[in-house]
């Protein structure tokens, strides 16, 4: 009787060293989360790059759980009846660490942006805005492939036989999936080529605004309407695509007509004081420009304009082209000619008038 009841007292005792040393790790969790990351991140943030504050920032949970792993893997040892050397106790414990390590890389790939830019800045390395996500992405998939399978090895799994699996399902996947298979190739295609870069104005057969992410399926654009538009890859890789955001000037281009009645010597005149203006003006490119007299149309003398500003931005374009505008404007006036309107003569047939006044004296139709 006393030896069951010394039994009974032994297990009650290792239960409560067991949930004793459980609760120890839990307090532990709550002063590290607490306390200790925030002294840790205070003090990698005074580091140059800012790298080191992104890795404590993706793995701040991860490292708060394997707080209470630690404690299970401890506990588990004063706790009667149970083996904490079982295999499969011990496959689940490092299975549990893997994903943690796993869930803190894929954090980590969120944020890589930072990683790429600092290996960008160092290293000179071309690394455009638009790959920056994709990178990402693909980073994320490979983390979480490489988890499955070290998971599946840790208890037993073939991944051999999986994988071989997959090579044989793999073209009737490739038949089912054909439009994300071309919109994965298409992105492939952007960002090799590069022919926009995520912020740029771009305009195509399908959408014209700021190009705001690229993803393996598609590109979102932003419409000047401020409407999101998604564009799959295969569409936008073979279109023609115009990127406005590359221009390194901006053109100008438009005729004057001045009426028939001005004298040559003005019309001379308004000419070089129109070149006289594009020449002088700080924001107009020197290195095409155009003003001639063209060509006799229809209603006047044609003065041909063509010339770029130095600006592409759309705001300070207008405004550079409302000043010469005015200045054109006011060299017509003082010199005191007319531009030419557009205006059409009729001239009625005599005799048609005449044979319909007759038809309506006699009544008839």
């Amino acid at each position: 009787m006393f030896g069951n009841l010394w039994f009974s007292s032994e297990v009650v005792e290792n239960i409560a060293i067991s949930l004793g040393i459980f609760l120890l790790f839990m307090i532990f969790r709550k002063i590290f989360s607490k306390y200790v990351f925030k002294l840790l991140l205070w003090v990698v943030k005074k580091a140059p790059s800012p790298f080191f504050s992104q890795i404590m920032l993706a793995f701040e949970k991860p490292l708060q759980w394997v707080f209470l792993i630690i404690g299970i893997f401890v506990s588990a040892e004063y706790l009667p009846y149970f083996n904490e050397h079982n295999p499969f106790f011990l496959s689940l414990i490092r299975a549990s660490l893997i994903f943690l390590i796993s869930w803190g890389l894929i954090n980590l790939a969120s944020g890589s942006s930072v990683f790429f830019r600092s290996l960008n800045k160092k290293y000179s390395m071309e690394i455009d805005e638009i790959l920056i996500p994709f990178l990402s992405k693909a980073l994320k998939v490979v983390i979480v492939a490489i988890s499955f399978t070290i998971i599946a090895q840790e208890f037993g799994y073939d991944i051999s036989g999986f994988v071989a699996g997959l090579g044989i399902g793999g073209l009737a996947i490739s038949l089912a999936a054909k439009d994300a298979l071309g919109n994965l190739v298409g992105g492939v295609v952007i960002i090799t080529e590069r022919p926009f870069s995520i912020g740029d104005w771009i305009m195509t057969p399908s959408v014209e605004g700021t190009v705001e992410d690229i993803t393996f399926r598609s590109t979102s654009v932003r419409t000047f309407a401020q409407a999101l538009v998604t564009v799959p890859n295969s569409t936008l890789a073979n279109e023609n695509i115009t990127n406005w955001s590359k221009m390194g000037k901006r053109q100008i281009s438009f005729q004057l007509r001045i009426a028939y009645n001005t004298p040559r010597e003005k019309l001379e005149g308004i000419v070089k004081q129109i070149r006289n203006i594009l020449n002088q003006h700080d924001e107009v490119h020197p290195e095409t420009i155009f003003a001639t007299f063209d060509k006799y149309s229809d209603n006047g003398y044609e003065i041909f304009l063509y010339f770029f500003t130095k600006t592409t931005v759309w705001a300070e374009f207008l405004r550079i082209k409302e000043e010469i505008n005015f200045e054109i404007l006011k060299i017509i006036e003082n010199e005191g000619v007319e531009i030419a309107i557009p205006a059409r003569k009729l001239y009625p047939d005599v005799e048609m008038e005449q044979l319909t006044s007759r038809k309506l004296l006699k009544g008839e139709n």
